[in-house]
């Protein structure tokens, strides 16, 4: 195995280390899945936001933040594969789950099931039970993706899926499973929290319908940083979200009377954007397109891949799946006092995460994360463990 000194010379992505801030008594940042490191640029920018846009120009800033939804979701687009015009950066991940599973419900109103994983993510599973009962959806619960075809049918409207399982890291065939879905009618809304930002997604070219993502995470926005979300093209004419708002409308300052919608992903805004939360995700969402999503995919398996071999040969528990093409950037161990050894490891300047009942988690972020500082979290986590046992 080579050391990680060599890797770290050898790391194309090395330079970028340098454009995020690692001031602090952080040793080995593991949570990188959970929250991104701040960019540099993004301190300066938003420095300059408050001293001059905000503060020098006040209200008449609006002449260049008006169009940040837009400008900022075609950004975006271009990293998961959405043509401009489908992405708009809007509200919590949260609000902009609730409003696509209202469009999807509007865009099959004939059929009445609404399919979710057993393990998506919390929000998810509270969301699809909230606007079932609200739509008078009955609500189908797989296992996992695998289990599909067992309730895939003529009644299933819209088919929630993580592109990424949150807990195990697994990823799922975003074409695949596309496919499998519409030949049945049904609709597509993909989470993508986990996913974006850290490896190749073609949302236009799997035919994904739908689809939500947050800005925090290997985008590095920044906490509470606005969500983004995805309306194929097909589908904007016909998508009607529940929270309407002026910002929603082809012309926010007609002030009209009769509400019309705008033709592109805007008519999925409701109200004023938050500006400075927008200009951090541009600033990480430039870092990213920078790189290349495919340079930074290639350094995730080098990572992941280290990080498993590591803990194997200290014989613990690894939940990822083995094949790296399967994996996205997390692993997680299972641990019985998964709770202890990870307050033990934050104690000791190593940040991972916590996952009920009993997983470590270790995400990691390949624009910040070096091979030293995975070998230097590892080998503490290894001693904790052992400590503990």
């Amino acid at each position: 195995m080579p050391t990680a000194h060599e890797l770290d010379a050898a790391d194309p992505l090395a330079a970028f280390r340098d454009r995020f801030v690692t001031d602090g008594d952080v040793v080995a940042y593991l949570d990188g899945n959970s929250l991104g490191r701040l960019p540099v640029a993004t301190r300066e920018r938003l420095a300059d936001f408050v001293q001059r846009e905000w503060g020098r120009d006040l209200i008449r800033g609006w002449e260049r933040w008006v169009d940040l939804p837009s400008q900022v979701g075609d950004e975006i687009g271009r990293l998961v594969g959405s043509a401009p015009g489908q992405v708009v950066v809007a509200d919590s991940t949260s609000v902009c789950l609730f409003k696509l599973l209202h469009v999807g419900a509007g865009l099959r109103a004939d059929r009445d099931e609404v399919v979710v994983e057993e393990h998506a993510f919390p929000t998810d599973r509270y969301l699809v039970d909230a606007v079932a009962a609200t739509r008078g959806w009955t609500v189908r619960v797989v296992p996992h993706v695998s289990d599909l075809p067992d309730v895939l049918g003529e009644r299933t409207a819209v088919v929630v899926l993580s592109q990424v399982d949150y807990r195990t890291g697994e990823l799922h065939d975003l074409g695949a499973t596309t496919r499998s879905v519409h030949a049945v009618g049904a609709i597509t809304l993909w989470d993508l929290c986990h996913s974006v930002g850290v490896l190749p997604i073609d949302l236009d070219g799997a035919g994904a319908d739908l689809a939500v993502g947050c800005t925090y995470k290997y985008l590095n926005g920044g906490p509470g940083a606005p969500a983004f979300l995805h309306v194929a093209g097909q589908h904007l004419a016909d998508a009607e979200q529940p929270v309407r708002g002026w910002w929603s409308t082809p012309d926010l300052f007609a002030m009209t009377d009769a509400y019309r919608p705008a033709q592109d992903a805007r008519r999925m805004l409701s109200g004023t954007p938050p500006v400075a939360g927008m200009l951090a995700v541009q600033e990480g969402v430039r870092l990213v397109a920078e790189a290349g999503v495919e340079a930074i995919r290639a350094k995730s398996v080098a990572l992941t891949t280290r990080a498993i071999d590591l803990l194997d040969s200290a014989g613990l528990e690894v939940v990822a799946p083995r094949e790296a093409a399967r994996r996205g950037s997390q692993v997680s161990v299972r641990h019985p006092r998964a709770r202890e050894v990870t307050a033990a490891l934050v104690a000791r300047g190593v940040v991972p995460d916590f996952r009920p009942p009993d997983l470590v988690r270790i995400g990691l972020s390949p624009l910040t994360m070096s091979f030293d500082e995975l070998d230097t979290g590892i080998a503490l986590l290894v001693e904790v463990v052992r400590a503990l046992d």
